[in-house]
């Protein structure tokens, strides 16, 4: 993104210089804690959310130059949240879908520029530049679970079903009630395969455990990561699928009773895989790379007030990000609640703040993403009312 073309739009949108109205959140401020340029790439919008973390949301625009952004956005309170892509430049947004129903699905494939969706049993297609929208399956009756995950040729996708989830999800609406009923009741959970070209659905695994934080690898499209989902603390829970050979693979091996693992997301080159370990729960903290090729891991241990609910890893891969957390969170920090940047030093992170978060809502998780540039930390917040999207400037100190 260019910051003197992003002055001149948050100039030009509000007509009085870089805020917006007081009814609207500021389109541009320092943040008076850190010193950090923000700025609100949402604009027009009742409410708008970026990707989860590990669901990389951009794409280079269609002519080789600048980059894009997908995310959802509502114009209008009540309205259906749609897809929408964002020029980073100029802030310019496209619709790229008009459902009437709830849609979901952050899927992006730089591959075949395709965006995809569900609505109800329907899987969805968009062609990001051109708007083009295709069927690609309505999943069968006895399958209709969620997609999840686009593999690196763009050949197919990955859904999950777990039978009886959905009334367990309408009795229990909130997580801290439906997180270890789900897990008990060790519903038949189903992953499946999704041919793009022509629809196809396939079954690839059936457990009964409950299947959740679908990835495929950035680079092999046969080799994904899942989880068996649950209390971190009772689950073995990161594991490798090969599509080809059908070999499951854990990954990190408990070492004490309530460690745990997990939030784990790809590295950009597909050579390795990060995650959360806590040695035991809530004590002490690393980042963790475990790297394919030969199974170690390498840790990087942080504060316990530098915890975050989500990290994510620069282009580069030299540098790290972290959204955060409550008081309510797994490090329970008064003082958590901050976009930070991680830099690695000898066998720890040092860690700077970026974006005070403490109006923000956790029930929300802001869900940081490098932009492909690696200048700007993209995420999501509610600290202005409803949910709006933001980008700290990494380069305005």
């Amino acid at each position: 993104m260019n910051i003197k073309r992003l002055l001149f739009a948050a100039a030009v949108l509000t007509g009085i210089g870089y805020f917006a109205t007081a009814e609207e959140p500021p389109l541009e401020w320092t943040d008076p804690d850190t010193g950090y340029r923000v700025v609100r790439l949402s604009r027009g919008f009742d409410s708008a959310r970026s990707f989860y973390f590990h669901n990389r949301p951009f794409l280079a625009g269609a002519d080789g130059q600048g980059d894009q952004m997908v995310f959802y956005a509502a114009e209008h309170e009540g309205e259906v949240l749609q897809l929408r892509v964002m020029d980073l430049g100029t802030f310019e947004t496209r619709r790229l879908t008009s459902e009437s129903e709830r849609i979901g699905g952050e899927i992006l494939s730089p591959v075949t520029r395709e965006a995809y969706y569900q609505a109800g049993r329907r899987v969805m297609a968009v062609h990001v530049d051109s708007g083009a929208e295709r069927t690609v399956c309505e999943l069968p009756e006895d399958l209709p679970g969620s997609v999840r995950t686009v593999s690196a040729d763009g050949s197919r996708l990955l859904g999950v079903y777990a039978d009886g989830i959905r009334e367990l999800l309408r009795r229990h609406p909130k997580k801290s009630e439906y997180f270890n009923i789900i897990y008990e009741a060790r519903l038949p959970n189903q992953q499946f395969t999704i041919d793009l070209a022509t629809g196809d659905t396939r079954v690839v695994q059936e457990s009964h455990d409950w299947l959740n934080h679908q990835q495929f690898s950035p680079t092999n499209p046969d080799l994904l990561t899942y989880c068996h989902e649950g209390p971190w603390h009772k689950v073995q829970r990161i594991w490798l699928l090969d599509l080809a050979t059908g070999q499951h693979t854990p990954i990190h091996e408990r070492t004490v009773e309530r460690e745990i693992a997990g939030h784990e997301f790809w590295s950009p080159d597909g050579r390795a895989v990060w995650f959360d370990l806590q040695i035991p729960r809530g004590e002490t903290f690393y980042l963790t790379r475990y790297d394919l090729a030969t199974g170690e891991e390498t840790r990087y241990q942080h504060e316990r007030h530098e915890w975050s609910v989500h990290y994510n890893i620069s282009p580069d891969q030299k540098l790290f990000c972290g959204d955060g957390g409550s008081a309510h969170s797994v490090a329970h920090s008064p003082d958590g609640h901050w976009i930070y940047l991680f830099e690695p030093d000898g066998d720890r992170l040092n860690s700077t703040r970026l974006v005070n978060l403490k109006e923000h809502d956790y029930e929300l998780e802001p869900n940081a993403h490098f932009t492909p540039d690696g200048r700007w930390i993209v995420f999501r917040a509610n600290m202005h009312g409803a949910s709006q999207v933001y980008a700290v400037d990494l380069q305005s100190r």
